[in-house]
C-alpha cells in the first residue's frame, strides 16, 4: 500500500494521496478517504514546502547510532496533509511552530531513502 511513497522517496519525490471525491489530502496512505469514506484514492507529488505544526526535542539516543540532541517535528504540507520527520539543516534552536520547512530526501542504504526537512530560504530570508 505504501510503494508509491518509497518509490517517490528513492525519486527524489514526496508523495501523497489526495481523495478525487472530495479532495481531502492524506498521509499516511490510506484505502478509503478518511473525510468522506469514498475509495478513490489518487498519488499525487508534492511541492515539498510547509510549515512545523508541532515538534519535540530528543536529548536521550534511542540507540548510540543516534547523535543528539535532534528535533522530530510533525509538518503541515502545503497540499493539507501531515508528516512526521525529522528536522536536519539547521540546530535544536531554530525549531520553532510555524517554520518554512522543504523536503530532502536522505539515503539509508539498500535504494531506501527517507524524507527529512530543513529550514526553506524563504524562511532564512525572513528571520
Amino acid at each position: 500500500m505504501s510503494e508509491p511513497f518509497w518509490n517517490g522517496c528513492a525519486a527524489g519525490q514526496l508523495r501523497y494521496q489526495r481523495c478525487a471525491a472530495c479532495d481531502e489530502a492524506a498521509f499516511d496512505p490510506v484505502w478509503a478517504c478518511r473525510r468522506c469514506g469514498a475509495d478513490r484514492m489518487q498519488w499525487q507529488v508534492s511541492a515539498g514546502l510547509g510549515e512545523i505544526y508541532s515538534h519535540t526535542i530528543v536529548w536521550r539516543p534511542q540507540t548510540p547510532a543516534f547523535t543528539t540532541p535532534y528535533a522530530v517535528v510533525i509538518v503541515t504540507f502545503d497540499e493539507g496533509f501531515r508528516l512526521l520527520t525529522n528536522l536536519v539543516g539547521g540546530t535544536v534552536a531554530d525549531v520553532r511552530a510555524g517554520l518554512r520547512v522543504r523536503v530532502s530526501f536522505h539515503q539509508v542504504g539498500g535504494g531506501i531513502a527517507v524524507p527529512y526537512v530543513t529550514p526553506a530560504e524563504e524562511d532564512k530570508e525572513a528571520t
